[in-house]
């Protein structure tokens, strides 16, 4: 992997437990770093951010190698990973911090996105009308060390096991299936 060559990608898909280990186990994705962007407060905390005062999303910030995978790829696993067409809410998770969100980091970024979303969107992967924002990177701050690689050292706490933990094997067989995923990955 090249890693002077490394490009970021900063994605919102609910919460970043549920998206963040699947992004992981990517060919050329170099790593994924949970956190909050898109608000109106320096260096957030997790319980400022539930509070949906701030203004953050969790997100997840992609180092990628775009010689190996693409933004467009990364998009392709982002509109699989959830569902973007209900309003500041995942699941059972409800609040502007789990609003659907791309944070482009370049015109080629927003261009990618409005276009992959159009295609999503007319494929009808889910169904209803696309909520995604699509809007600038301003800043990003790293989530508290507990909530990285929070799945991995956390497989049976209850929402892992519930939520988490099916969303990964059905991204598993998916991506598998396509070859994106890395070797070292178990299907």
């Amino acid at each position: 992997m090249d890693k002077n060559n490394l490009e970021y990608a900063t994605l919102a898909g609910g919460c970043f437990w549920c998206v963040e280990s699947c992004f992981h186990m990517l060919k050329g994705v170099e790593s994924v770093t949970s956190g909050y962007s898109g608000g109106h407060t320096d260096n957030p905390t997790y319980e400022e951010v539930c509070t949906g005062t701030t203004g953050h999303a969790e997100v997840v910030e992609i180092a990628f190698d775009p010689k190996i995978i693409s933004f467009k790829q990364l998009l392709e696993v982002f509109w699989f990973l959830h569902n973007p067409t209900t309003l500041n809410r995942q699941g059972n998770d409800i609040g502007t911090q789990y609003r659907s969100a791309i944070f482009y980091h370049s015109e080629k970024q927003k261009q990618e996105a409005e276009e992959s979303m159009k295609e999503s969107e007319a494929k009808q992967e889910w169904n209803g009308k696309y909520v995604t924002e699509i809007v600038p990177f301003k800043k990003f701050w790293a989530a508290e060390a507990y909530h990285q690689g929070y799945y991995n050292a956390n497989p049976t706490q209850p929402y892992c096991s519930a939520v988490v933990g099916p969303k990964i094997q059905k991204f598993k067989k998916h991506f598998g299936e396509l070859g994106w995923l890395n070797e070292k990955v178990e299907q």
